[in-house]
This record gives C-alpha cells, structure tokens and sequence, in this order.
C-alpha cells in the first residue's frame, strides 16, 4: 500500500548531508507494535554514531527530531510525525560485557541484553528479558518488570545532549522516578553500563522462563497491544482502577481493552491510532469518575492527529 502524501515536500533539502540514510514520508505503520499511525515527514537511520552527532549539530534548529526504536510502547498518531524520525540500525545494537558490566547500545533489544548477561553468568538482569524494546527507550522512561527497573541496575549512559555535544551522564544524572526521567526529550541516549553480578547460569535460566510464562500467562502478547497502556498510581494498580470501572472488553473502532489484562490497549485489525487514543482516554474518565484517580499514559503518544497541521 502506498502511503499517502501528509507533509508538503522540501525538508529533505533543508538537512545537512549524511552519510547514513534519509527518506522523506517514511510508513511508520508496519514498525511500530499497534501497526497504526501516519508517516514520518523524513527518517534518518545514521550510518555510525559520528553521523548521528553530526546530523544534530548541523541540523536546523526548527526541525525537530523523535527517536523510535521498536515502537513496543509507541502510538503514533494518524497525521504523522513532523520533522526528523531517527532510527538506529545494526551499529547501535551492540552488546559486550566488561567484568560484571554489561555495556548495551541504545538500540539493542532489552531481552538481547538478558540474554547476553546469561550467556556470561552474569545475574541481576533478567528483568530485561520481559520488557519489549530496546535499551534507549528504558533508559527514557526508567523501564521496569518484575521487581526491578532501570535505576536499579544503570551505572552510566553516553548521550548526546540538545545542542548535540557528547556527555557521560551518571544515574543522579537521570532523575528517576516511577517511570520517568528528568531529562528532556532532547537527549539522546547512546549506550549504557548496566550493573550485573555473577551468578548460576541455571538460577538465571530460570529466572528468566518464570518471567516468559508469567508474561504469556497474564498478558495479550499475541496481540497487536503496545505493553502497558497506563502507569500504577500510587496505591493501586492500573488494571485494577480499569477492571472496577467496567472497561473490561471496552471497544472503539477497532481498538479494545484487552479481556486478559485490562491495561492492554489491542489493534483488533482494524483500528486506527485515534480509536486506540480515544479508548484510552474514555478509560481515564470512566476511572476519573469511579474512583477519582488520574491514570497517567505509560504508552508514549507522538505526532499529529489526522487533519491537523504541523
């Protein structure tokens, strides 16, 4: 299917040049987790980190710039996304391990990483291999599943910051909280030193299965869904504060609350990014109204609404 036409053309020229890819109008449908959502006005897949620096230094100020990674918990929204969409390939991936770090590039898939930890009987990450996503984005949002998060285990990240200058920032750098960080949108994350710690390959193994069944057990995996769609208050639990407010099997459009676990937005097929955000925010009133709690979104919404200008 060819994607429509939502941005005027002239961008591309606008960029400085790169040695890595650039694409005006880039689908952005088939990547991300929901398959719903409109072009990006121009992707940039850099060649190597030189060119990512590179690119955001000589950038024009007024183009913004998104990082998507495997669009696990992304919802692009049916206008697009203006601007500069960056993702990062093979070169941003890696995984070595250096005594009891484990060093990962911001686009190396989180159960990548558990797996590597395994492979050198390195413990204390397993948690890794339930999260869908790459490292960049848990850095973003203090990622976290089964007992344990970011802040529990990073010891540094090599980011590039808004103006484009290479930094080294520690964890009091990052100012975790409950799935969120202080930093801007503007940084971007390069890699980071996760703190592991030996271990009986057999225990982490085992870990690890208990963590898969658990998420097979209780979550829609097998569903176009986008991971958890509201963040815990505090005190209560989201699916909790959902399941009371009789948004069980919710639908709209195509778009429903999952019946398995009701902090699952799911694509039944047919959805388009505004059904699954509507649905979204009829939960959050439905929860507002029953219980009085704000739910807070987990799942990153990006771009402009179908119609909108940029």
């Amino acid at each position: 299917m060819t994607t429509p036409i939502l941005f005027k053309e002239g961008l591309l020229e606008r960029l400085p040049p790169v040695r890595g890819r650039l694409s005006a109008n880039a689908p952005l449908d088939k990547i991300t987790w929901f398959r719903v959502g409109g072009p990006a006005e121009v992707m940039f897949r850099p060649a190597d980190q030189d060119d990512l620096v590179h690119f955001i230094q000589n950038k024009p100020t007024d183009v913004p710039v998104t990082f998507i990674g495997v669009g696990s918990n992304l919802l692009v929204r049916d206008g697009g996304i203006p601007g500069v969409v960056v993702r990062l390939g093979r070169d941003f991936a890696q995984i070595h391990v250096q005594g009891q770090e484990v060093i990962a590039g911001s686009g190396a898939l989180d159960g990548n990483v558990a797996k590597v930890a395994l492979e050198n009987s390195l413990g204390g990450l397993e948690f890794l291999s339930g999260i869908p996503g790459t490292i960049g984005g848990a850095l973003r949002m203090n990622a976290g599943a089964y007992g344990r998060e970011m802040k529990d285990v990073l010891i540094k990240t090599t980011a590039i910051s808004p103006n484009g200058v290479l930094k080294t920032l520690s964890l009091e750098d990052m100012g975790y909280g409950y799935r969120h960080s202080d930093l801007s949108d503007g940084w971007t994350f390069l890699s980071a030193h996760l703190q592991a710690q030996k271990a009986n390959p057999a225990d982490i193994s085992a870990e690890m299965q208990r963590i898969k069944e658990a998420r097979g057990d209780s979550q829609p995996i097998r569903e176009r869904t986008g991971g958890s769609t509201f963040a815990n208050p505090a005190g209560h639990k989201a699916w909790q504060l959902i399941d009371e407010a009789g948004c069980r099997g919710l639908k709209r459009g195509g778009a429903q609350i999952s019946e398995q676990h009701c902090n699952f937005l799911i694509n039944t097929g047919t959805a388009s990014a505004a059904d699954l955000e509507d649905l979204g925010e009829e939960v959050r009133t439905r929860v507002k109204k029953t219980s009085g709690v704000d739910l807070r979104w987990e799942i990153k919404r990006i771009g402009i609404k179908k119609g909108e200008t940029s």
